[in-house]
């Protein structure tokens, strides 16, 4: 394959933002088709990152022969569709997070690409980070021991955008090439939900990619403080090793004091981030502390890493780094709080398995 030929599925705030550009940057990429439902918009889109064809539907854009891998970074409520008819069509998909709005939908796109033997990589850029790699070794190497709890608190200031009262991005971000609609993350009927769909699909997915552990059980707690939306989340996760999780999550925080804390906690080990600052420490139990190099600005959140490592998983150049699994034991956690934030009762997914002592 001389070059990976990528199409993109709504080219909004965020494809536009990220995905495109990372496109254009890699030497053996090359953009041929940019969708989205305005024909003006599209042709723009085009024109201005290069694209040969400018779609207005998702049919349009999967009826052009060289077409070899598609970028979805379309609403929530489309993406399950979308992504199984480029998966379908024989065409790698980058899928961006939420993965779909239930575990069945992400399940079945985990199957059809395994079956169709294509790359389905979900959009999280946290997990291509040095940080990110070197915990997940640590813990999945055994350096802390069997992991028995983990903290969470991610915070990011997007409440307004939740609320309907703002397209601003508010993450700090310049050369915003398009604003989000509101009703991409204000309507719950195309964005799912409010902060548990957003943010904490990062968070959620982030735990199995660190620990390797799918969730077992899920009981949670929900404020939409007056929205439509959540904008308040208090979950307990158990792994399936009978590891205990405590995340909560807000979008409503001041962009100078976002928050994005880990302590994983095993029984060798204690492994400390801040996902935001580009932190990490290991304090083992004879009190021996490491100091992991502070990440750069850049670092901290690469916003076109999954577009890269998407064209170069295709080529055969390097590992799926944030394959369509992840976005199923996130989809698997967001969907059990929502059910236990209704019923008020806690939502077993799996069995547990438990280990011994060590």
């Amino acid at each position: 394959m001389k070059a990976v030929r990528v199409g993109m599925i709504g080219a909004g705030w965020w494809g536009t933002f990220a995905h495109l550009p990372a496109v254009k940057s890699h030497p053996r990429a090359e953009l041929v088709a940019v969708q989205t439902r305005e024909a003006v918009a599209a042709a723009k889109i085009a024109r201005d990152f290069g694209a040969q064809h400018a779609c207005t539907s998702v049919e349009e854009l999967l009826a052009l022969p060289a077409l070899d891998a598609v970028i979805v970074a379309s609403t929530p409520n489309v993406h399950y569709a979308q992504a199984r008819a480029a998966l379908a069509s024989g065409r790698h998909v980058l899928l961006e997070k939420p993965m779909t709005l239930g575990a069945r939908e992400a399940k079945d796109l985990v199957e059809l690409a395994a079956r169709q033997e294509l790359q389905l990589l979900i959009s999280c850029p946290w997990h291509f980070t040095r940080h990110g790699r070197a915990a997940r070794e640590l813990i999945q190497s055994g350096a802390l021991g069997e992991i028995k709890m983990i903290s969470v608190l991610m915070t990011n200031p997007i409440d307004q955008l939740l609320r309907g009262r703002s397209t601003s991005p508010t993450h700090g971000m310049a050369n915003v090439y398009v604003e989000p609609c509101l009703g991409s993350y204000n309507d719950p009927a195309i964005a799912g939900g409010g902060q548990i769909y957003c943010q904490v699909s990062h968070a959620a997915a982030y735990l199995t990619f660190l620990t390797g552990l799918r969730p077992a059980e899920v009981y949670a707690r929900f404020d939409q403080d007056g929205s439509p939306n959540d904008i308040y989340n208090a979950l307990t996760i158990t792994l399936e090793n009978g590891a205990l999780v405590s995340l909560a999550s807000t979008g409503a925080t001041p962009l100078v004091e976002r928050t994005y804390e880990i302590r994983i906690f095993g029984r060798r080990a204690i492994l400390q981030l801040e996902l935001w600052r580009g932190t990490m420490s290991l304090i083992d139990f004879a009190g021996q502390r490491t100091e992991f190099p502070v990440l750069a600005d850049p670092e901290i959140y690469p916003a076109q890493a999954p577009a890269l490592n998407f064209i170069d998983a295709i080529l055969g150049n390097a590992p799926n780094g944030s394959p369509g699994e992840l976005g199923l034991a996130s989809m698997e956690i967001i969907e059990a709080a929502c059910q236990s934030a209704r019923s008020n009762r806690p939502q077993v997914i799996r069995p547990q398995r438990r280990h011994g002592a060590e």
